[in-house]
């Protein structure tokens, strides 16, 4: 399987009017390589959507070179670019007059012209862009009765329809549900592995992000960037620095962000091993509490129970027994 590659030398983007260039960000450089999902992570602002544009050679750059398989990309004609680059972008407009099938198969007019229509071997392209995606069941459903989900799996099937070595896709689980963003992050990953592409997308699911892409670039204002393994930039401390609210924090046990919860008082949890007390945990930190092994003269502390149940003993001595977190948590508020 052939690998596909993308090289990007002291790129600059943003846009040129008749009185002034407008630079978005500059000096990026970096390399996407076939056979890897790799993400683009970044605050609003930063460039993300015009950088996939730019590179899409949808929108000139301001400088700098981008070369597809090695070859710079001013030497393809807009034929040639339709060939060995695809786009999903995050609009949801599509045509409404189409079934599904009809539609993938738009992803062949590279090799039809617009008007063309297609043959044998064309049909099969789209059919077997249909099956990597799943939706094979769906390719007589009228577009517009799609769910959110599938139209997002279509547009992908149509990129696939296209036969190029290179695929960029703008914001591709912004509309979508938890389980269909998933599904949609495995789909990518796995068309990548398989099929040897370059997969190259921008998100805001970030904890999605660090747990399915190979690869993460962190752009930042003014087109500082970050590449590296989601695992080699936390080693690095670089998504430690990603978030500057303090509220928001960078867990290095999990390898994933999470909310940080200001601590105003301290209980202690006789076991801090297992899943119940990983759960209670949470739930204590939510409210502000720490859960802590030390003895705190006077407060309160949790043990379980013989069975799944919880037993909160009170600074006067009382003893509760609690049936859920819920209910600890109930009985916890009232007594802080």
């Amino acid at each position: 399987m052939e690998k596909q590659s993308v090289e990007i030398e002291g790129l600059s983007i943003g846009y040129q009017d008749k009185k002034r260039r407008h630079v978005v960000a500059e000096g990026i450089s970096g390399r996407l390589c076939g056979g890897e999902l790799t993400c683009l992570l970044g605050a609003n602002g930063v460039g993300k959507s015009t950088l996939l544009r730019t590179l899409a050679a949808f929108q000139p750059r301001l400088s700098g070179s981008i070369y597809v398989n090695e070859e710079n990309i001013d030497r393809y004609s807009d034929k040639q670019r339709a060939r060995i680059i695809s786009v999903v972008l995050t609009e949801r407009a599509m045509p409404q007059n189409l079934t599904v099938f009809e539609l993938v198969g738009l992803g062949r007019t590279p090799y039809t012209g617009f008007w063309g229509g297609l043959s044998a071997e064309d049909a099969a392209v789209v059919s077997q862009a249909l099956d990597w995606v799943g939706i094979r069941l769906l390719e007589q459903k009228s577009v517009h009765n799609l769910s959110d989900g599938e139209r997002q799996k279509v547009m992908i099937a149509k990129a696939i329809a296209q036969e190029t070595p290179v695929i960029y896709l703008d914001e591709p689980t912004a509309f979508l549900d938890y389980p269909s963003k998933i599904e949609t992050m495995r789909l990518l990953h796995r068309l990548s592995r398989e099929t040897g592409k370059v997969i190259f997308l921008s998100t805001h699911d970030m904890d999605m992000a660090l747990q399915l892409a190979d690869k993460v670039w962190l752009m930042q204002q003014g087109g500082t960037l970050c590449i590296g393994t989601p695992e080699d930039l936390a080693l690095q401390g670089v998504l430690s620095t990603f978030f500057p609210a303090d509220d928001v924090v960078f867990d290095e046990a999990t390898g994933l962000f999470r909310i940080a919860n200001a601590c105003h008082s301290h209980i202690q949890l006789a076991e801090t091993e297992g899943v119940r007390a990983s759960m209670l945990r949470k739930a204590l930190a939510r409210d502000g509490i720490q859960a802590t092994q030390a003895e705190a003269a006077g407060r309160l502390s949790i043990a379980w129970g013989e069975t799944s149940e919880y037993r909160l003993r009170c600074a006067d001595g009382t003893v509760l027994t609690l049936p859920t977190i819920g209910a600890l948590m109930e009985a916890i508020r009232q007594r802080l």
